[in-house]
Formats: structure tokens, C-alpha cells, sequence
């Protein structure tokens, strides 16, 4: 039996999110079978297995953030009969509970008195942070925990944190003295679940004491039901009212109880109070509920940023902070090349391609660059080197359901027309199912965003770094426009924005590169003269 280490899957990507488990567990797997697929900050990603094997544990669930070099799932190898055999015997503590797929990450371990107990591993709290003061524990060792109940505060170098029970049970170590230091990802205390603990006997014991109340009659059977998706606050205002969470309806997504269901709840019996009521008092009474019950229901959805809606984050904010940048926009009128791709359409099609406007703009940008090379070269961190790429690897901004992907298309300036098409549809897919690869995400040069597609005439975009320019389409319009003999007539018209890097490009150099780029796609026949 071994632990499958989530390896390296990407150049500085040190975690991801468990998108989908495409296996369970006791399920048995061949070698190089996907077992997984991960969300990274680039791209989806499918793990194989590595060899034939049966899995026994699943250590994230799915939505779950996992650490490259961290264990993901464990797999019995099942070529040999020994290694079968050898699985009951070395974990008989594992038959104790009855929990096999419980994602906790610290082994369970007997007590003296035959109890498993579990490690509550101290969970990140907060970004960048390793560590945290003990400042009050709530419980001692030997009490009994609810779940959710708040065990202890712990100060971080930002905040106090309240850190509360997984589950309910009986604590039985405290591994850290108040005022020490804990780490993250370290245990914090010790804890036997109500479901593993003290044999019937015990819990006879237990039972005639709170009969006076109903209230703590509830626990002893939480081990046995569903875990009832709520907030730690909900749950707090539901112990403040002696409520039972199974008796509260939930609206929330999976039936998740919010603080409006809990405060309705305790609003129903109210109902049978009119009777008793003064006549005048009853519209009054109802009218304030009304008119509360709005504010109570606004609550806000928290989401996590997460994978490539993260890395963008990331990146868009280091691009805007340190590179200035200069805006230029241009009218082009492609009425001329509009009705060149009509008459290559059918040809194209004929042959399996899909022409739309992407390719001709990238053949041209290639072509333009040939004679303005600044625009297709990085600069190197200390801004003291200029680096002229060798070839012209131009990205387009994909809108996909993960987040903005912005592949490139590699070596432009060598493929034909036929051979950008394929590519520009290929990554689009590819993009947009959220599968595109590190390869075709990595060495970009310049870069398109065609927002005019979504609407829109005119833009601000933001570079690509380490790239030093990139354009934004607008969507095309039909304009009236003057002809050669003073004429108005109906012309098509696109609205580009540039941005570039300020630190190398000027204004006049943008402008010339465009006016060359411009002059290609308002007349396309004149790239034949150029294409090598």
C-alpha cells in the first residue's frame, strides 16, 4: 500500500483544485487509467495512475485544494496476492471505524482504552500564513465538544480566529499551551468522534443527566445522520436558541441552512399569538415582519478565487502596477476584407477549416512585425535588456467557463493562412472545455482580445507580460463613409485599441506599427506580395 504523490504539473504551480474524482474508492484501476482531473492556475489537468491497483483512500474531495508533493489517493498494488493480504493485518485500527472515505488528514490512533482517536490538523487560516499564537482554549481535555462549538482563539498576524470542531466527540489532548505558538498544518488537539466513542456502558452514564432538559438529548445521534451543510454563525445561532439544525428547512444550494431560515424558524410559532392580540396590534406586527424579512434574506455569496480566474488576478495586477501603459485606437475599414474571406469561405470549408476574421489579423500582425520587430519583444527584469523574439507566437484571449485563457498561436509568420485557422479553432476548443495545454499556454509574443465579439467599440486593454503590446477588436460597424468621388456609402468598420509598454514603445512607433497592419487588412490582396 502507498500514497500517490501529486507530482509537479506545471512550471510553478504548487497546488490546485480536485475538479472531478473519476474513480471511488475500492474501485480497482489499470495503469495510466485518469484517476482525477485538477483545475491549475493555466489549465484542466487529468492524473493517470501509475500503476494497477485498488484504491483504499481518497484524500481531498472534489472542489477541495490539493499540494503538488502532497499525498492525493492511496492504491493498493494488486499484481500479488501479498500485498492483499498484508492490508488487513497492518491497519486493524482502520476496521475500528466506519468512516473509510472521511478526507481527515492525520491517521487515527487507539487509546489505552481501545478509543480511536483523532488529530484536528490546525487548517490554513489565512494567505501566507505559517503560523498563529494560542491565545484561549475553550475546552479542557476531557470535554465534550459539539460540532462546530468553538474550541479556542488563536491570533494571527492579521486577525483573531475562532477555530471550532469538526465533528462532535470527547477531547482528550491539547497539544499546545496558551500563548504558545501552533503551526499550520500541524495538529492542535486531539479528539475522539462521538460516533468511535465510550461503549454503551459509558454512554448510559451520560444519558440520565440531561433529561431534565431536551436538549442535549440531540448529540447522541449526530454521528449516525448527514452532516447538515451550515455556517459556523448559523450553527452558533442555533445552540443560542436550542435548536435542532435537522428541524431548521435549509434554501441554501444542497439544502444548506442561512441565517434567514434559522430566524424564520423561530418566527413560526408566532402564528397562533393573534388570537391573543388586540385587532390593531396584529397589522402592525405583520407589517414589521415584512419589512424586515428583506434585509434578513440579502445575504452575500461568498466564492473563492480559485485556479485561472486566480493566476489572472495575480497577473493583471502585477501588469497594471508596473508597466505604463500608452493607449492608441484606430479605425480600419474591412469591407474589402470581409468579402475576400466570403469568397474563401466555401474552399476552406471544403477542406475542413473554419475561416473567420482571426487568421487574416494574425497573418497581418506577422507581417507588420517583420518591419517593426519592437512590438514582438520582452524586456528582461531589470529593464535593462530588450529581447527581439524569433518568432511571432501571437496569443488570443479565449473567454472560457474556468476563466480568461490566453493561448498562442506558435510561429505565425511560417503558417499558411489554412494552417492558422486550424490552430485558432483548435486552441478556442480546447480553451473553452478548459483543457488547453502548458505548451500552447507558454511563449506568447503579442496578443489579440477580440471583445467586439461580446460587444463593445472601444477598449483599455491590459498587456501580457512579458509581452510589450497587445490589441483589443471592437465590434464591426456598418458606417457611412465618404469614397474616392465624394460619395457617401455604407462601409464596415472596426475599432482597434493598443496598449503598449510605454518603457520601450512610443507613440510614434504604435502608430506607424499599426498604420503597416492597418494597410494590410484594408487591402488583403497586398499581403500576397509579402508572404514568404
Amino acid at each position: 500500500m502507498s500514497d500517490f504523490i501529486l507530482p509537479d504539473i506545471g512550471e510553478g504551480i504548487v497546488e490546485c483544485e480536485l475538479v472531478k474524482w473519476l474513480v471511488a474508492e475500492g474501485d480497482i484501476i489499470e495503469e495510466d487509467q485518469p484517476v482525477a482531473e485538477v483545475m491549475t492556475d493555466k489549465a484542466l489537468v487529468e492524473i493517470p495512475a501509475p500503476y494497477k491497483g485498488k484504491v483504499t483512500r481518497l484524500y481531498h474531495k472534489e472542489g477541495d485544494i490539493a499540494k503538488v508533493h502532497a499525498p492525493l489517493f492511496e492504491l493498493v498494488e494488486v499484481d500479488g496476492e501479498g500485498g492483499q493480504d498484508e492490508t488487513p493485518a497492518a491497519k486493524p485500527a482502520e476496521t475500528v471505524s466506519e468512516e473509510p472515505a472521511t478526507p481527515e488528514p492525520a491517521p487515527a490512533a487507539k487509546t489505552d482504552a481501545g478509543d480511536v482517536t483523532e488529530d484536528f490538523i490546525l487548517p490554513d487560516i489565512g494567505e501566507g500564513i505559517v503560523e498563529c499564537e494560542v491565545v484561549e482554549w475553550r475546552v479542557a481535555e476531557g470535554d465534550e465538544i459539539e460540532e462546530d462549538q468553538p474550541v479556542v482563539d488563536v491570533m494571527t498576524d492579521k486577525a483573531m480566529v475562532e477555530i471550532t470542531a469538526p465533528k462532535a466527540g470527547r477531547v482528550t489532548k491539547l497539544y499546545h499551551q496558551q500563548q504558545e505558538m501552533a503551526r499550520v498544518h500541524a495538529p492542535l488537539f486531539a479528539f475522539i468522534p462521538r460516533d468511535r466513542d465510550e461503549p454503551a456502558e459509558t454512554k448510559a452514564e451520560s444519558r440520565p443527566a440531561p433529561e431534565s432538559a431536551p436538549a442535549p438529548a440531540k448529540p447522541v445521534a449526530t454521528g449516525n445522520r448527514p452532516r447538515i451543510p451550515a455556517s459556523p454563525a448559523v450553527r452558533r445561532l442555533v445552540r443560542e436558541h436550542n435548536l435542532d439544525l435537522a428541524n431548521i428547512a435549509g434554501s441554501g444550494k444542497d439544502g444548506r441552512v442561512l441565517k434567514a431560515d434559522v430566524l424564520a424558524h423561530l418566527e413560526q410559532p408566532a402564528p397562533s399569538a393573534p388570537s391573543r392580540q388586540p385587532a390593531s396590534e396584529a397589522p402592525a406586527a405583520k407589517a414589521d415582519s415584512e419589512h424586515r424579512k428583506p434585509g434578513r434574506e440579502l445575504e452575500a455569496r461568498v466564492e473563492p478565487i480559485r485556479g485561472v480566474r486566480a493566476a489572472m488576478a495575480r497577473s493583471m495586477v502585477a501588469s497594471a502596477t508596473t508597466i505604463p501603459h500608452f493607449i492608441y485606437s484606430e479605425d480600419i475599414d474591412v469591407t474589402d476584407l470581409l468579402a475576400l474571406r466570403e469568397q474563401l469561405k466555401p474552399e476552406a470549408e471544403a477542406r475542413g477549416s473554419r475561416l473567420t476574421l482571426m487568421p487574416f489579423f494574425m497573418k497581418a500582425m506577422a507581417l507588420a512585425i517583420q518591419e517593426f520587430p519592437l512590438l514582438n519583444s520582452q524586456l528582461n527584469d531589470d529593464v535593462t535588456e530588450i529581447h527581439y523574439q524569433p518568432h511571432c507566437n501571437i496569443g488570443m484571449a479565449v473567454d472560457s467557463k474556468a476563466g480568461l485563457m490566453v493561448p498562442n498561436v506558435k510561429g505565425v509568420e511560417s503558417l499558411t493562412l489554412l494552417g492558422v485557422a486550424d490552430e485558432v479553432t483548435r486552441l478556442t476548443e480546447a480553451a473553452r472545455s478548459g483543457r488547453v495545454s502548458q505548451e500552447d499556454l507558454k511563449g506568447g509574443t503579442i496578443t489579440i482580445s477580440n471583445i467586439g465579439a461580446l460587444g463593445g467599440t472601444y477598449a483599455s486593454p491590459i498587456i501580457n507580460a512579458p509581452e510589450v503590446a497587445i490589441v483589443a477588436l471592437g465590434r464591426t460597424q456598418k458606417l457611412p463613409r465618404f469614397d474616392a468621388n465624394g460619395n457617401v456609402v455604407e462601409r464596415a468598420i472596426l475599432t482597434v485599441s493598443w496598449a503598449g509598454d510605454h518603457r520601450i514603445i512610443d507613440g510614434g512607433t504604435i502608430a506607424r506599427f499599426c498604420n503597416r497592419w492597418k494597410g494590410y487588412l484594408e487591402s488583403p490582396q497586398s499581403m500576397l506580395l509579402h508572404l514568404g
